[in-house]
């Protein structure tokens, strides 16, 4: 424990208490800050003696018995008062300031930060400060002889800060890490490490967070299901008390959107016959899921603003304010910072949102998990239909074979995966999804995305062309859009290509789709490395 070549100085608090004994038989009771520097193995050279003035005659006694037991320790007596011990801000300002007056030479001496005296509250504000290294020391804790025996001066450890070195600990923690992340996941054994490292950053700001979410992605991507486990996983750690209330946005129109969030009074507008309590102040104390928040309108952001800002609103014809204390998850497919350049979303309310922003891919660029969210589906429509569904091998074989080639496009991501196997798994037989049922669904799903092509969403491309750009053909701005589309949500020109042109490059003797794709952008003046630097 100690230097060979640095001296041990120990900082400790006169035990106003503890350090207490009548004058006679003061040899006869454990007193810890005699005990520190009582230890065959432990040299003691300078013990920093922290004391209020009102016990001076106590802390001048306990450097008389250290002078005798100890002569080799030099007692420095600094007197330093506390109005209430008990404090915690005045507690660690008082302590705080000590530690700017004083002169502190770690590469001369080894310092001991003793917390086994003085309050509750002053052993976590040494706690603190040693940790923050306003104390460049280790903390010391000292303990009676276990037999009580009077002449034995107890033991002393020390207390490491730094977690990583305990084994124990370093595993329970990556323990109770992993269990989170794997809520989040549903259970799922995901194997997209940009997923999973996208789930383990999630889990951590979760739990350590109270800030609002923002969950962007596209439809399906399973924004839903994240904002239930994140629910759940800080319901499970007792950081809610209230429910979980999810509001989908788009359901939201007119004059009774203001009403459904935030509640209105009794006779506030015509057929107003009764109070109404409103969404944010059901999910007091839990959890405000508000998926599609794009599609609010302004005075609803306006006032969801304030609401998240100071925790209070105004319900509709009242003139009494309701305190609330929720967390906000928003959810959305749109791209808000396109739709605060046209007006129709507030700039503030983006800002307060976008602390901590997460998009969720789509299932397409997610191809290798697609497995096991398979067995996630047989489990849960197994559970609805009350009987064990499972794929043949040839049948699981085919399904995988085609759900991960770029011929499926997966355009509604999970929802059409979770509607597929719904599907085979109630025209099963005897519980077996066969080979002629995966055909048959195949070939439904690639009618059913043939037949209903994805609507190009034309604020995409006005991110990527200057406003001065030469005027587009409605035809060409659709094309131009999934394309983009396309191009955002994959990992690579190559991957992009391969989903593009999976149809027409089975046809031809040369399939170099990154090279098809790079010509198509530069038509527009675009290239790769525009759109993945976005």
């Amino acid at each position: 424990m100690p230097s060979m070549s640095k001296q041990n100085v120990v900082i400790g608090l006169l035990g106003t208490r503890l350090d207490q004994s009548a004058r006679r038989n003061r040899w006869d009771r454990w007193r810890p800050t005699i005990g520190v520097c009582r230890q065959d193995d432990f040299l003691v050279d300078r013990f920093d003696l922290l004391y209020p003035t009102s016990h001076t005659r106590l802390a001048d006694l306990v450097t008389e018995d250290l002078g005798s037991c100890s002569p080799e320790t030099r007692v420095v007596p600094h007197a330093v008062d506390f109005n209430d011990p008990w404090d915690f801000e005045e507690v660690f300002g008082t302590l705080h300031d000590f530690t700017r007056r004083y002169t502190f030479d770690t590469s001369a001496n080894d310092y001991y930060i003793h917390v086994t005296t003085g309050s509750h509250v002053q052993q976590i504000c040494l706690f603190l400060l040693t940790e923050s290294r306003h104390l460049p020391g280790v903390l010391l804790q000292s303990s009676p002889p276990r037999a009580r025996v009077s002449q034995e001066a107890g033991s002393i450890s020390t207390i490491d800060l730094n977690l990583a070195r305990y084994d124990a600990l370093a595993n329970r923690f990556a323990a109770e890490q992993e269990e989170g992340q794997q809520v989040l996941k549903s259970g799922i054994a995901t194997r997209n490490k940009p997923f999973n490292q996208l789930i383990e950053r999630i889990e951590r700001v979760s739990i350590a967070s109270t800030a609002p979410l923002l969950i962007t992605g596209p439809t399906g991507a399973g924004k839903t299901q994240l904002a239930r486990q994140i629910y759940e996983l800080k319901r499970r750690r007792e950081q809610f008390t209230g429910p979980l209330v999810e509001v989908n946005c788009a359901t939201l129109r007119g004059d009774q959107a203001m009403s459904a969030l935030f509640g209105h009074s009794r006779g506030a507008f015509t057929g107003a016959a009764a109070s109404r309590e409103g969404l944010l102040k059901r999910a007091d104390g839990g959890l405000l899921f508000l998926d599609e928040i794009g599609e609010l309108g302004l005075d609803e952001q306006a006032l969801l603003l304030r609401a998240i800002e100071e925790q209070r609103f105004l319900p509709v014809g009242s003139d009494e304010e309701i305190d609330v204390h929720f967390q906000l998850i928003a959810g959305t497919n749109r791209d808000l910072s396109a739709d605060v350049a046209t007006g129709t979303f507030r700039e503030d309310l983006l800002a307060r949102i976008n602390l901590w922003a997460f998009r969720l891919p789509g299932l397409a660029e997610r191809r290798e998990d697609i497995a096991p969210n398979i067995d996630f589906e047989l489990d849960r429509v197994s559970a609805s239909l009350e009987r064990r569904i499972r794929l043949t091998d040839n049948a699981r074989e085919a399904l995988l074979q085609w759900a991960e080639s770029p011929a499926a496009t997966w355009r509604a991501n999970f929802r059409d995966l979770s509607a597929c196997i719904t599907r085979m798994a109630t025209l099963s037989d005897n519980g077996r999804i066969r080979l002629p049922n995966v055909r048959e669904e195949i070939d439904r799903l690639t009618q059913q995305w043939q037949l209903s092509p994805p609507v190009a969403r034309h604020d995409i491309v006005t991110r990527y062309l200057p406003t001065d750009s030469r005027p587009i053909d409605l035809f060409d701005l659709a094309q131009l859009a999934t394309v983009l589309e396309v191009c955002e949500r994959s990992p690579s020109m190559a991957a992009a290509g391969r989903e593009l042109f999976a149809v027409s490059r089975a046809a031809r003797s040369s399939t170099n789709d990154s090279d098809r794709l790079r010509k198509y952008l530069q038509r527009f003046e675009l290239s790769w490395s525009d759109i993945q630097h976005r």
